[in-house]
């Protein structure tokens, strides 16, 4: 069902209280609060808690405290409700398990004991775009029926539940800031999990169950998701749900030109908070960076507005 404000445009902010959160997470949280301020829409606050072991009470707190110091705001979260109450995956529990069984009646996922030294030891194992391994079908049924409800690993260790994915499809989409995507299946990902064998839902379906749920628009998100897009577009075939829109933004890297993580602890908001760093410079610097990228991409690139003729005020260069 879709909920919106007056334009129609639902937008999300999705932390994970694994740990503070970084300038990356700062930079990709700005643009997605001014894709939703620019458009007069409505955005929501989803604490992505599901990691029963990594997320901890003091990282919520710090999120809230650390995004607000950011100058960013929601309609819709945890702390100010909502018509999608709960806004913690952790209390959305029955809703992923729903939809897992639609997906077991459907034939369309398969339990796997395979762990994750068994898939790194597979011979000639291959990678998917994003570096993750691509599983070798060590537990994949031939054919693409309802699979067997009961299997267990090595001392009775529970099953894993993995999607299957159709070999050989190319999966396509627009992206609002790389253009269009085409990832092939069985080549560019392969079979994912989608339920944890500590039965704990998975990224890649609790991600798209929310999302749908909450009536989502547009998902902004970092580059490194781009490859999980495609496994999520199958995801809402699956399950007879229409996707949203997509707007992946490039990557904060470091002084080594790798990505930020949240080891990174001398750019965590919180350290920069500590060190009396401005928060409307970091703003400022943001927005010089959307206005310089908007200003070197060709005219209509796909879901930019800005022009090369367009208004010379940075503010005016915000995609919409």
């Amino acid at each position: 069902m879709r909920r919106s404000g007056s334009s129609g445009y639902r937008g999300r902010l999705a932390p994970s209280p694994t740990g503070l959160l970084h300038l990356g997470h700062a930079r990709t949280f700005w643009l997605a609060h001014e894709r939703a301020r620019t458009a007069g829409g409505t955005l929501i606050l989803r604490n992505e808690d599901l990691d029963p072991d990594r997320c901890r009470p003091e990282f919520v707190e710090a999120l809230f405290e650390d995004l607000r110091w950011l100058g960013l705001t929601w309609e819709e979260g945890p702390d100010v409700g909502g018509p999608c109450v709960p806004y913690q995956q952790s209390r959305r529990t029955d809703l992923y398990r729903t939809a897992l069984q639609r997906l077991r009646a459907a034939g369309q996922v398969y339990p796997c004991v395979c762990s994750r030294k068994d898939i790194r030891a597979a011979v000639s194992a291959p990678h998917a775009a994003d570096d993750e391994p691509i599983y070798p079908g060590t537990c994949r049924p031939e054919a693409a029926a309802r699979p067997p409800i009961s299997r267990s690993g090595p001392a009775g260790r529970p099953p894993c539940w993995r999607f299957r994915v159709p070999d050989g499809e190319a999966i396509e989409f627009v992206d609002g800031w790389y253009g269009p995507q085409r990832f092939v299946a069985g080549r560019d990902f392969g079979d994912f999990v989608v339920w944890r064998p500590d039965d704990v839902p998975a990224y890649q379906l609790a991600c798209v169950v929310d999302d749908a749920a909450m009536g989502i628009t547009e998902v902004v998100r970092g580059a490194d998701l781009l490859v999980s897009t495609a496994r999520q577009v199958l995801l809402y075939r699956a399950l007879g749900l229409a996707p949203p829109r997509f707007f992946h933004c490039p990557l904060v890297t470091d002084e080594r030109s790798a990505r930020l993580a949240k080891r990174h602890a001398a750019l965590s908001l919180r350290a920069l908070r500590a060190a009396g760093v401005d928060p409307a410079a970091l703003r400022r610097q943001w927005l010089a960076w959307l206005w310089s990228d908007a200003r070197n991409r060709s005219p209509g690139f796909p879901g930019e507005r800005a022009r090369a003729d367009g208004p010379e005020r940075p503010s005016d260069a915000c995609p919409a």
